[in-house]
């Protein structure tokens, strides 16, 4: 069972640690290597959608000069399609940005947040969502999700890059849910003062929805981007919704 990718409002205290058998992750041996230079009701709708956005930038807008991209080979293209994302509203997180796609609204409900709070002298429970938002029918959604990477993979050490967590293959038992038909899988390393950051973007279908997902590690957390939609609606909207979490950048 894939830890981010069950976004429920009530995410369990120790998602489990073991690998998924029944995903579906085709990857060749011989990887290439591509340089990129860069600088119902609504609320029914986005609670349906809610357990496909995964914990969770090309010629998207990514913060530094360069970007270093190693796609996969995969049945279906790789990143077939980004959108130049400069003009959408940049949103800032708690340690992270990301850009939002047109008529998107904020779909964050106060029990997200509130839920850090402790009113009993409880451990604080950590908020569901970083970030929310959905299409002005809730049918499309994007949002973040933040959590300790040590709830993902059993480790005293701190992971500081999402490579600690283990290759682009490995971590897909991690972010994608079991039962899922990856896509598309993609390294992305980004260019940063003193060194690399690396991003793994995965894109798969599972249950009639098609999910585009980012996932990157500062300081122990990992921050997971998701944009999600019906199947039938990828082929209109999917190169905003790809383009959408693949301009998650971490601070």
């Amino acid at each position: 069972m894939a830890i981010f990718l069950s976004l429920s409002p009530h995410l369990p205290p120790n998602p489990p640690q073991y690998p998924n058998p029944e995903l579906k992750f085709p990857l060749p041996p011989t990887p290439k290597t591509v340089l990129i230079d860069t600088k119902t009701s609504k609320r029914d709708l986005i609670t349906r959608v809610a357990p496909f956005l995964f914990i969770s930038s090309l010629a998207f807008s990514c913060p530094t000069a360069q970007c270093l991209a190693e796609p996969l080979p995969t049945p279906k293209p790789l990143i077939s399609g980004i959108a130049n994302t400069k003009s959408w509203f940049q949103f800032y997180g708690d340690g992270f940005s990301i850009r939002v796609p047109p008529q998107f609204e904020d779909v964050m409900e106060p029990e997200d947040f509130n839920s850090g709070l402790s009113l009993y002298g409880d451990k604080a429970k950590p908020k569901t969502f970083a970030a929310r938002f959905a299409s002005s029918d809730g049918s499309e959604v994007l949002s973040v999700v933040i959590r300790p990477t040590n709830q993902l993979k059993i480790t005293f050490l701190e992971a500081k890059d999402v490579s600690d967590l283990g290759s682009l293959k490995q971590a897909a038992k991690l972010f994608v849910p079991g039962g899922s038909t990856i896509y598309s899988a993609r390294t992305i390393k980004i260019k940063e003062e003193e060194s690399f950051r690396t991003y793994y973007f995965y894109e798969f279908g599972r249950d009639e929805q098609h999910v585009a997902m980012v996932a990157a590690v500062n300081s122990g957390k990992a921050i997971i981007a998701g944009a999600t939609a019906p199947q039938w609606k990828w082929d209109d909207d999917g190169v905003r919704l790809r383009s959408a979490a693949i301009s998650l950048t971490v601070l």
